[in-house]
């Protein structure tokens, strides 16, 4: 889309669908403002995973912060795309609810790089800031245990970013079939180019140097993993992200 003052690159639609309530059950589905997880995805997702010793997924409901956790690896948004590629198109996002990926080996040794966050969970959370969950959202624990010492390179914490990947990817699927009509908000936003005006970019810088010290980029789902590039693979060379594509999730932190 062309005017006389810009030019509209992109279009991003984000639709979000509050939750309230998060379950075990017979099979994950949403419905209304209930998230539900079927109590047998952990034999599904960690089959054909052998540097995953055990797994375990809990729900924090708003208000039980006081008990211990596994390193904290990664917190994410539960996110689907519906429409287009990454940073266009229409994503469908929960709100209410996120999933916090934590992680230890066999003997006990946090999967961490320059220092692990294990203890209690409302010492070792700010709640409320960007990134980490509000006071009055739902938690979704994945507590990966490794084989003894894979911790200690990349093929560990990738497999534990992997294997919670693939039960988010579950809800995903039934996220991207919910009614547009039906979501809570609705946003939109465009990457604009404003021809003669100044061009600002913002240099972000991620981590790249080794086992938990990665980024992923550019994976097929919005805060996904599935389909990324490592940074590090990628020769930690500068890469060029939209606005629209950082709002949608191509950065995924593996630290």
């Amino acid at each position: 889309m062309v005017d006389n003052d810009k030019i509209e690159m992109r279009r991003l639609v984000i639709k979000s669908y509050h939750i309230t309530e998060v379950s075990f059950a017979d099979k994950t589905e949403i419905t209304g403002k209930s998230l539900s997880l079927r109590k047998n995805i952990i034999d599904d997702i960690t089959r054909d995973e052998p540097l995953i010793n055990d797994l375990s997924i809990e729900i924090i409901m708003p208000g039980e912060h006081d008990r211990w956790v596994n390193s904290i690896m990664d917190i994410m948004p539960i996110s689907a795309k519906v429409l287009g590629r990454l940073g266009e198109g229409i994503t469908h996002t929960l709100t209410g609810v996120y999933v916090m990926l934590t992680g230890v080996d066999k003997e006990g040794i946090q999967v961490a790089e320059f220092g692990s966050s294990e203890g209690n969970l409302q010492e070792q959370m700010i709640l409320n800031r960007p990134g980490t969950p509000g006071d009055k959202d739902i938690i979704i624990l994945v507590d990966v245990t490794l084989k003894a010492g894979e911790g200690h390179y990349r093929t560990g914490p990738t497999a534990a970013h992997r294997v919670c990947d693939k039960l988010v990817q579950e809800i995903r699927e039934k996220l991207k079939k919910l009614n547009g009509k039906d979501c809570t908000e609705r946003h939109e936003f465009y990457d604009v180019i404003k021809p003669g005006r100044k061009k600002v970019a913002i240099i972000k810088q991620v981590a790249g140097q080794g086992t938990m010290y990665d980024t992923q980029l550019f994976a097929k789902e919005p805060s996904g993993f599935a389909g990324g590039r490592s940074i590090i693979d990628l020769g930690n060379v500068p890469v060029i992200v939209s606005p629209n594509e950082y709002r949608d999730g191509a950065i995924r932190a593996m630290h």
